[in-house]
């Protein structure tokens, strides 16, 4: 809608003031169909076409203020309710079935695994995401302290997200922020034990309210739930995954046996 709404005005204000596309197009250096694209929204409008209307148009900063507004979101939309929630929590427990959970990601990895989205992300929103992606990692060290568990399937490790040079210090990276007080690692095997883990990737919050959530994401979908039997049946399996998991010091350990075999 903000593509739509700054298209528009741009449109509006070149019409106004008489200067055709193609003009417009010419002076900005861009061909009549991207201003077209651009000015009905299907294109994000660009900094430099912000700059040449707003200039030739007489908008006298009207039309270039819009850029404030086009910056790319920092979460894709389907997680914006679980990040409010995950802000607001006190505890927060996650099983990650095939990803190094975002709390846990180094910013090569990070980068790597958003860089690599498809379809292709430009490189703003690019940016933009890996940079929300690290500074959420604020919770991990925050006073008064949360409360952090993660669970690792194994399958993590072993997928070579980026190459060796970027997977090694993600591993090693793991490794230290286990050793936190206030943060536990542990490693799900896999194996015939594992089977609690095969359903997929969640995460538990709570809140200082005592408010309880648990977020379930899939592909290009992402669901935050408060139902008491969906909390209740994610908390069994959950438990049960951490059971079966490696304890702590194990799966520092594993980790980091994982990332010499790198």
């Amino acid at each position: 809608m903000a593509w739509r709404y700054c298209g528009n005005q741009i449109k509006l204000w070149r019409i106004q003031a008489g200067i055709s596309r193609e003009q417009l197009g010419k002076e900005a250096n861009y061909e009549y169909d991207s201003v077209k694209s651009m000015e009905q929204g299907r294109r994000k409008p660009t900094v430099r076409l912000l700059q040449v209307a707003d200039e030739m148009c007489g908008a006298h900063g009207l039309l270039l203020a819009a850029q404030d507004y086009l910056k790319p979101e920092k979460y894709p939309a389907r997680t914006q309710d679980f990040m409010a929630a995950e802000e607001a929590a006190v505890a927060l427990h996650s099983y990650g079935a095939l990803l190094i959970p975002g709390l846990l990601q180094t910013e090569a990895y990070a980068r790597a695994l958003i860089g690599g989205h498809c379809p292709p992300l430009d490189d703003e929103t690019v940016d933009e995401r890996v940079a929300a992606r690290l500074q959420r990692q604020e919770k991990l060290t925050r006073r008064p302290p949360v409360l952090f568990s993660f669970v690792i399937y194994e399958a993590a490790l072993r997928t070579v997200v980026g190459g060796p040079e970027v997977m090694k210090p993600q591993l090693h990276h793991l490794a230290r922020t286990g050793a936190l007080r206030n943060v536990s690692v542990q490693v799900l095997r896999a194996g015939p034990a594992s089977l609690a883990g095969l359903s997929g990737p969640y995460v538990l919050l709570e809140t200082s309210e005592h408010e309880q959530y648990a977020y379930v994401e899939g592909q290009e979908t992402g669901a935050l739930y408060t139902d008491p039997g969906k909390l209740s049946a994610l908390a069994q399996r959950h438990g049960m995954i951490r059971m079966q998991a490696l304890g702590t010091e194990e799966s520092a350990r594993f980790i980091e046996k994982v990332a010499e075999e790198l």
